[in-house]
């Protein structure tokens, strides 16, 4: 194995694929604009066609389209001209993917295609083609030559067109407004998802899991409590219910280290005043960033005047999938 010559080759291929996609830049022109303009106006929802690797592109592309604002799926275009041509309405609108423009399975459906009456926009190499020919709208996507050195496997082309695809996307994105809380929601499951939709009333303990104690109790009851309740800190209220202060592990180590007498101190005189608090209509996210900022482990959750609702640890945000 020549380790140069390797080396060497896929660098070859890396300059290739970089200098097919900077030459889209001066593409991005009225025809684009037209393009954007057609996805926006569309009353229906984008229908990506492709064969081949095409089709591999084009289902990532309708992927990305979904995920950011734009209702998109993926059909098989040979699958199309056995019955999955129904899916399509006249409100959407086709993106059809292939780069010589000449694929037989894709234009044995441009006909059916107009006269179903959808809006075609075309992503491909040849301007010139049949596909370009039966579109509203053409995208060159055409590269000077593929980084396969035998110039056969699509290559250049196919990045040439997932690119495109990718500045389509992210153009309407913008346009749209879709915002890190759009996207969260058809992202559910993900790490993002539980960032931005996640509230502290979701994650909180609630009731009798929340540790509490009165101001005039001792720090032994107070030790009482953090054991019971497993959450390695407790509230301290006043008669009303409000908080006054919080008492942790930290505290309690602190409180030792001092000499105080755990049965005869009150816990109003070792408890930290105040407190970090939190509203549970909060993010859960926002939880973490103060745990991390204060260097605390847990925080208490309050109404806006003070009533304690609920408690919640860094153990809790690790098991919602928060950090």
């Amino acid at each position: 194995m020549n380790k140069d010559a390797i080396r060497a080759l896929a660098r070859a291929v890396i300059e290739t694929q970089a200098s097919a996609v900077r030459s889209l830049l001066d593409r991005i022109d009225g025809s684009f604009l037209a393009a954007c303009s057609c996805l926006l106006e569309c009353e229906g929802r984008v229908v990506v066609i492709g064969m081949g690797k095409s089709g591999h592109i084009g289902s990532k592309i309708a992927s990305t389209l979904a995920s950011t604002g734009t209702p998109a799926f993926f059909v098989h275009p040979a699958e199309a001209s056995h019955g999955d041509l129904g899916m399509v309405k006249a409100e959407d609108v086709v993106l059809a993917l292939s780069n010589s423009g000449e694929t037989d399975e894709l234009n044995r459906i441009l006909p059916l295609l107009k006269r179903i009456g959808v809006k075609i926009v075309a992503l491909t190499g040849n301007p010139e083609s049949t596909l370009a020919i039966h579109s509203d709208v053409v995208l060159d996507i055409s590269v000077d030559e593929e980084a396969c050195p035998l110039g056969l496997a699509p290559t250049s082309s196919t990045t040439a067109t997932l690119v495109m695809g990718d500045a389509l996307a992210i153009s309407l994105l913008e346009t749209r407004g879709f915002t890190e809380e759009d996207f969260a929601k058809s992202h559910p499951a993900g790490q993002l998802g539980k960032r931005l939709l996640l509230h502290i009333r979701d994650i909180m303990h609630c009731g009798d899991e929340i540790p509490a104690v009165q101001a005039d109790a001792s720090i032994s009851d107070a030790i009482v409590e953090m054991t019971a309740k497993r959450l390695g800190m407790t509230a301290v209220l006043d008669k009303n219910g409000k908080v006054l202060g919080i008492f942790t592990d930290g505290d309690l180590r602190r409180t030792l280290d001092s000499g105080l007498d755990p049965h005869t101190t009150l816990i109003s005189d070792a408890m930290t005043p105040g407190g970090q608090t939190i509203s549970p209509d909060s993010l859960a996210v926002e939880a973490m960033r103060r745990m991390q900022t204060h260097a605390i482990q847990g925080l208490l959750v309050t109404k806006p005047n003070g009533q304690l609702m609920g408690a919640l640890n860094f153990q809790d945000l690790l098991k919602a999938g928060v950090v």
